[in-house]
């Protein structure tokens, strides 16, 4: 296991060349101007400076568009093959939880349907044992930061750095085999990212819709959100961990994820894990 651990590691920090997106180019270009014209014109700082400050606040814009492609690749629905395969992802974020992971995986089981679970790092390393149950049942386990922390959008790039890559670490340790995707805590995706992920070799995925299972304990209303328009290669979000809980108590997800289940089905829908629906999985 150690080997392959190692493997995994190392493949991870492989990566790919980083391609900036046209905004994100056009914003080094900008400040590349903004620090030029300072030098050569400095009675025109006051013009530099606001033409950088408006410039991050539409970056700062683009962080708070959890959907959108303005700072980087996006996966927000499936590759047009799985669609065509009648393929859907349910994905859950925020884990592993030792009251709800093994129920949800229970579930799953039972409507044999596959998943990918973005485990938090810190969370993985303290239930490891959930974390290999995960993948034994045919699942996906992906990188969701190691320690969720809400200010990961502003975090520097040194820092960003360290959440994404001992994570995937931690995950890679306890699977032998290294995430392949990330998502942002809360979906807040930094400027300074891509760089990182690219060094990673992960690529990031938002959703399709979600249920926000995390602030609404009315089952009926979140199964609502998720089947709403519900059609072959959505990505579906929902979280194991964190979620609201019913009137009576119960994890609001457990009370929605059967009848979503039941959906999918009758919908000629398949679930599979995002590995499975890009191609480099077998889930």
């Amino acid at each position: 296991m150690k080997r392959a651990a190692d493997t995994a590691v190392a493949r991870s920090n492989q990566g790919y060349p980083w391609n900036p997106t046209p905004a994100v180019r056009l914003s080094m270009l900008l400040h590349a101007a903004a620090v030029a014209t300072v030098a050569m014109q400095p009675a025109l700082w006051l013009w530099a400076l606001g033409a950088v400050a408006a410039n991050h606040l539409l970056l700062t814009a683009a962080v708070f568009w959890p959907r959108g492609r303005v700072l980087g690749a996006n996966l927000v629905r499936l590759p047009a093959a799985a669609a065509a395969r009648m393929e859907v992802s349910l994905t859950f974020d925020d884990g592993p939880d030792p009251e709800v992971t093994p129920r949800v995986l229970d579930l799953l089981d039972r409507h044999q349907a596959k998943a990918s679970f973005f485990c938090v790092g810190e969370k993985a390393a303290a239930y490891p044992d959930i974390v290999k149950e995960i993948v034994r049942r045919g699942h996906s386990v992906e990188n969701h930061s190691h320690r969720h922390s809400l200010a990961f959008a502003f975090y520097g790039p040194w820092r960003l750095k360290r959440e994404v890559e001992t994570a995937q670490a931690a995950i890679a340790g306890i699977t032998g085999w290294a995430p392949e995707f990330f998502r942002a805590p809360a979906g807040f995706r930094s400027p300074l990212l891509d760089p990182v992920l690219a060094r990673s070799g992960l690529r990031y995925v938002s959703w399709t819709r979600r249920g926000f299972d995390t602030v609404d304990g009315d089952a009926d209303r979140v199964a609502a959100r998720l089947a709403r328009g519900l059609a072959a290669g959505d990505v579906l979000l929902l979280h194991d961990r964190a979620c609201r809980r019913t009137s009576g108590g119960e994890p609001v997800l457990l009370a929605v994820l059967t009848s979503l289940l039941e959906r999918i089905a009758a919908a000629g829908l398949k679930s599979v894990s995002l590995s499975a629906a890009c191609g480099h999985g077998a889930a």
